[in-house]
């Protein structure tokens, strides 16, 4: 949470997620509004949110992510090594990923979920979040403006779930808006079909 969210991950308000977002990412708060309101769906209290919350099946969590198992499959709150090698054995060869090579891993995903989830949901709600999640990594890990991010530094942000600010990663210069992030996610649902 780098002070930005309670510890705990307890009682966590939109107005928290907003300013951590800005504050330590330079995401404009426009970009996440949505997104942090409807975790109060997932919510057992008025007015705020706890991180295990969000692991609500269907409201922010969903199918195929890059990073967790299904919840149809088993364990969909904790990072799983399996799910995430799709991501970390893409675009070999070189050492970044980018808009082109988030599309292919979203169209493996899916493709291995659809086999192995019988009860998968891939709705447009479930293919937009996933968009947005894999532009938004991008955009923070990396470049705002071509969407091309050091692997090591996702990486990291990834199995460690922390900024890899001791590979050098600093927060992007440029703020991060639906116009830097509209580009990357076209090309990212191309690359998905």
């Amino acid at each position: 949470n780098h002070r930005f969210l309670p510890r705990d991950g307890r009682n966590i308000t939109i107005e928290m997620v907003l300013n951590a977002a800005l504050e330590g990412f330079n995401i404009d708060k426009s970009v996440l509004i949505l997104v942090a309101a409807t975790g109060l769906l997932t919510a057992k209290t008025l007015g705020s949110f706890t991180l295990d919350d969000l692991k609500l099946h269907g409201i922010i969590e969903h199918d195929a992510s890059l990073s967790r198992s299904d919840f149809c499959l088993g364990d969909n709150l904790h990072f799983s090594e399996t799910v995430y090698s799709t991501l970390a054995e893409s675009n070999p060869s070189v050492d970044y990923f980018n808009a082109t090579s988030a599309g292919q891993v979203q169209k493996k995903r899916l493709a291995d979920d659809t086999l192995a989830n019988p009860c998968i949901t891939n709705t447009i709600k479930e293919r937009t979040i996933r968009t947005g999640e894999s532009a938004l990594y991008l955009s923070v890990m990396g470049d705002p403006m071509t969407g091309v991010a050091p692997k090591e530094f996702v990486n990291v942000f990834f199995r460690e779930e922390r900024m890899p600010i001791e590979e050098g990663w600093i927060k992007p210069s440029t703020v991060i808006t639906d116009r830097t992030l509209s580009p990357i996610e076209a090309i990212i649902v191309k690359a998905s079909m």
